[in-house]
């Protein structure tokens, strides 16, 4: 009986764990509020990136450090860098990323996937999604396809790409596959999020970029 109760509270506390991860997904995923307009789309040109420590607009390429190679000229892996190293490459493609959202909004679409390939991180699911959204609206809507399916299957419950997928599925003409990705956000607990609201809006006839 002990190890029945045991074996029963584990369940229970893994069930709760997972719930609270969707639920952590779902509230990540709610992009209701547009990007602010900051100098890299009010002053920088030609795609470049404003450094607020510098001043100045930048290239994407240029916003990450100088590559530091060991003695030996190999590259450094993901293993033998420190926390503080990771930390920073996170940070830098967060400002990646938030630039790439500012430039697709003013529909600078070429700049946004500049930025985006720039990331250190180019399989984390919000980069391949975001990839995905800006070769789509750039005409290429099987490499935009292909994208989406990349960032779902880094993270099935990656609910952004579900319904960026469905929006671009209504577009080729397959409601019932946009309304599959529907349920599956639905599923996954992204019910009360902007993504389901979006593509659900969509279905009912009333289109939304964002």
């Amino acid at each position: 009986m002990t190890m029945l109760r045991h074996t029963m509270l584990l369940s229970f506390c893994a069930a709760v764990s997972l719930t609270a991860l969707s639920a952590a997904r779902a509230a990540d995923s709610d992009t209701t509020t547009p990007p602010v307009a900051t100098e890299t789309t009010t002053t920088c040109t030609d795609g470049k990136i404003w450094n607020e420590e510098k001043k100045e607009c930048v290239a994407p390429e240029d916003i990450k450090p100088a590559e530091t190679k060991p003695a030996d000229g190999t590259p450094t892996d993901d293993k033998a860098k420190t926390e503080e190293q990771k930390k920073t490459e996170r940070e830098i493609d967060d400002k990646l990323y938030e630039a790439a959202r500012e430039f697709a909004y003013a529909g600078q679409h070429e700049n946004a996937l500049r930025a985006l390939r720039a990331a250190y991180n180019q399989e984390d699911p919000r980069i391949l999604n975001y990839m995905g959204y800006n070769t789509r609206k750039l005409g290429d809507m099987a490499l935009g396809m292909s994208y989406y399916k990349r960032a779902l299957q880094k993270d099935e419950n990656y609910i952004l790409a579900r319904s960026y997928m469905g929006q671009a599925l209504i577009e080729q003409g397959d409601v019932e596959g946009a309304r599959v990705q529907l349920v599956e956000i639905r599923d996954r607990g992204g019910e009360n999020t902007w993504a389901y609201r979006a593509l659900l809006q969509s279905l009912g006839g009333e289109r939304t970029t964002y």
